[in-house]
């Protein structure tokens, strides 16, 4: 059963992911309510150091977390980590404390929970991967599922890799291969599980109003591609050849163990999302792309929250 109109906390709501989520969340009847670090952007405070104000939400959405691209660093690793660990126990903190508190709360994590998949297909009964973004995504969502102790139905998105216009990292990617620079990394056999970013708000949005939903949920697109299979979908959108790959030495050793995780295969499937029904507004690569790339032309959409 999908709820109605709802009055939903949103952290990162100025973000790729949240802008596209409050938008949908606003198409849709919903009111947003945005949590934000900056005290001048508006809404409530988020901080890692102090519970959040849940107070009259019946849902909350959480996607802040510091970027995983650019160079793994210790101090990287450590605003990875502490960004949505601590972030998410603030969150927790303040649902707990909230009279009353939120429902239901759908919080962000990652397909790489299942690390690299060596050719396996996965989906949310399969344990969790090696490796430090497996370890960081299985400490966010226990802090997420300690909300289920006081009644609240917690959901942990699984996001894969984001695709969409203007954001994330087609922003970069789109540009190189205008420029005719594009190409395959490594050996562009890994596979990719992806999703568009409409789809992320959109199945956030469903679970937060879904009361069947519930635990891991990998928001994904049905089927995982390869990097070539990636490769010559964004070479064939902008009409540009591909003949630039990056071989994988050299992805090591200008990014160090970042480069692990784009040479890494993932292989990761929305089980669950498809036997409750869920229905992808951009269902497969091609379709994503397209809708990417094309769009992409365009300035980026303002939050629709100021």
């Amino acid at each position: 059963m999908v709820r109605g109109s709802m009055r939903i906390g949103l952290t990162g709501a100025s973000g790729f992911l949240g802008t596209t989520l409050a938008g949908q969340a606003l198409d849709n009847g919903h009111s947003v309510v945005p949590f934000s670090r900056n005290p001048k952007s508006g809404g409530r405070k988020f901080s890692l150091d102090s519970p959040v104000d849940c107070s009259g939400l019946d849902a909350m959405i959480h996607l802040a977390g510091e970027p995983v691209l650019g160079l793994w660093t210790a101090s990287k690793r450590r605003r990875i980590r502490e960004s949505r660990v601590l972030g998410t126990r603030q969150v927790i903190e303040g649902m707990a404390a909230a009279i009353p508190r939120p429902r239901v709360l759908v919080a962000a994590s990652a397909v790489g929970y299942y690390g690299d998949t060596s050719g396996r297909p996965v989906d949310e009964s399969s344990p969790r991967g090696e490796g430090f973004l497996a370890g960081v995504c299985r400490e966010w969502e226990a802090e997420a599922t300690r909300a289920e102790a006081f009644g609240v139905r917690v959901v942990c998105l699984r996001i894969g890799f984001v695709l969409g216009p203007g954001g994330g990292a087609l922003k970069f990617i789109v540009p190189l291969f205008r420029a005719g620079l594009g190409g395959r990394l490594g050996d562009g056999r890994q596979g990719m599980s992806g999703v568009h970013v409409d789809d992320v708000g959109g199945m956030a949005l469903w679970a937060a109003g879904n009361a069947e939903v519930s635990g891991a949920l990998n928001a994904v697109m049905r089927e995982p591609f390869s990097n070539e299979q990636f490769t010559k979908a964004i070479a064939s959108a902008v009409h540009r050849p591909a003949i630039f790959p990056a071989p994988a030495f050299v992805l090591r050793s200008a990014l160090g163990d970042l480069a692990g995780m784009l040479l890494g295969d993932c292989r990761v499937l929305p089980r669950k999302a498809s036997a409750l029904g869920y229905r992808f507004q951009h269902p497969d690569l091609d379709a994503a792309i397209q809708a990417s790339v094309f769009r992409a032309q365009r300035a980026s959409p303002k939050s629709p929250l100021r």
